[in-house]
This record gives structure tokens, sequence and C-alpha cells, in this order.
């Protein structure tokens, strides 16, 4: 399994799972199970998906070892503040059974997260937190989280796929150390990624689809990314991307495709924030 080393020394997977929209509990447990059967090490939840307490129960079903795990977990913007987050904390390592968790992100860039990431640190502190970090943050908001915070993010979480590359961002993090994470990788699907000619012509010479070709790019960036599916035989096509390598030149081409828009919402767009407190 391929690995990076974040800026906190902390060692994980850079082909995760993740169990956004697996609302249903079974299916989300089956998932876990069969994505570690598959060989996944990395698995990316978040307590806004309401699924936690069955990823723990898929979780518990695995016979590997705590350690050989990575597990994610994410602060909603209803827990914002330090004694929130403390009990937002704590909630998810019940719902999930764990004693601590390797990763805790800030899920979104509003409320008092000054107050969350004093609650992170002390939570770091007594060793219910490995890793701490942010999630959908503008190079900005990472930057003054960093400025004015003794410990600097080790991973800010984006949206990242071939219509959205995130260059500039993905470049200011790694200049500043911090660990670029993409989500929705495959874009959902939209504007027909999966049957996207070019994707298709580089993918047909090593014998590997569009969503393989995808996430070989991102690794080859140095992305650390996450794959998301309930069928076996997908997550095990999805974990395929290590036996081949793209050229220089096919990584141009994929360049190419960046349209430099967000395929969901803009995190700065006041109307898109408001959705995200319900306020509309």
């Amino acid at each position: 399994m391929l690995q990076v080393r974040l800026n906190d020394g902390v060692k994980m997977p850079q082909l995760g799972f993740g169990v956004f929209q697996m609302d249903d509990p079974k299916v989300a447990e089956q998932a876990v199970v069969d994505a570690l059967q598959a060989g996944y090490r990395l698995l990316d939840i978040a307590s806004f998906y309401g699924n936690e307490a069955a990823v723990g129960r898929g979780i518990a079903r695995s016979s590997l070892a705590r350690e050989n795990l990575f597990v994610t977990s994410k602060l909603w913007v209803t827990d914002t503040g330090y004694e929130a987050t403390k009990r937002a904390i704590d909630k998810s390592l019940q719902l999930l059974a764990l004693d601590y968790l390797d990763l805790y992100l800030i899920h979104q860039p509003y409320g008092d997260i000054f107050g969350s990431w004093r609650a992170m640190a002390e939570a770091q502190a007594a060793g219910k937190i490995r890793s701490l970090g942010v999630s959908n943050f503008s190079p900005d908001r990472v930057l003054d989280l960093t400025l004015y915070s003794q410990i600097k993010p080790a991973i800010n979480q984006i949206e990242i796929n071939p219509w959205q590359q995130q260059v500039t961002a993905v470049n200011w993090l790694q200049k500043w150390q911090i660990q670029a994470e993409a989500w929705a990788p495959f874009a959902e699907g939209k504007q027909g990624i999966f049957r996207d000619s070019q994707l298709a012509q580089i993918g047909d010479q090593y014998g590997k689809s569009n969503g393989q070709v995808i996430l070989r790019w991102l690794i080859q960036r140095g992305i650390v990314v996450l794959a998301k599916s309930v069928h076996p035989q997908r997550m095990a096509e999805n974990l395929a991307v290590t036996d081949f390598q793209l050229t220089a030149k096919q990584m141009q081409a994929i360049s190419q495709l960046d349209q430099n828009k967000s395929q969901f919402f803009d995190h700065r767009d006041p109307e898109s924030v408001a959705r995200i407190f319900k306020l509309h």
C-alpha cells in the first residue's frame, strides 16, 4: 500500500475508502467489511454522514489489528467551538467503538474553528487523535489557522478531480508541507467522466478504466485520494492502480481537462454557506 508521511511524522495510506452517502446502516457496515477485505486500510468517515456506528461495526468484524488501520472522522459545523468539539470527539469515538482516531478534521471552514482547534489539540495530547487537519478550507483559511495556532494542520481534504484540479491550492499546500487529500475524485460521474474519450485513450494503453487513470493521476501528483463504492469488484479495481505509471505527456493531457470550477458548490459563495447551515 502506498503511503505518505504527514508533517507531524505520522504515516497514512495514500489511497483510501470513503463512506459518504451510505445512509443504510447495513450497507455501510458491509461496505467497510468488503473494503478492508479488498485491501483498504484508510477509512474516511464524518459525523455528518450519520453512519459512524455502522462503520464501527464493520471495523469490529475485521480481524485486522487496530494499528494497521487509519481511521478519519470529521467535525460538523453544528459542533464547532471548544466545549462542543470535545463532546463531538468523544461521541465519534463512542459510535465507532475506538480508543483513538488517526485523523480528525474540521469538516467545513465555518463557526468557531479556533475553539475547535484548541479542543482537538488537547485531544491529540491526550492520545485520542493522532493527527489534526481540515476539510474544504481555501488556502487563506488554512494559513489563518496555521499562523494563529501552535499546531499546523497535517491535511486539507478538498474536492479534486479532472474537472476541478485545484492546481493553485495543491501547490500552496505542498509548499507549506500540508498534505492535500482529494474527495470526489470521480466528480460523482458528472459530465460523463467515466466515458471521457481522452481518459479512455490513456487507459487503453494500460488496460485500465477511466477511474483507474484518475486515481493514478492523483497519486502521481502526491495527493491522498478517497474512492467510494459498495461493490467489491469496483473496490478491487480502484486499488489496482500501482502497477502502471502515467507519462509526463499523459499527465499534461489530463491537466488540459481542468475547468477550474467546483462540480458541487463554492465554499466561498454565501448562498452555498447558507445551505450548509440550512438557512434556506
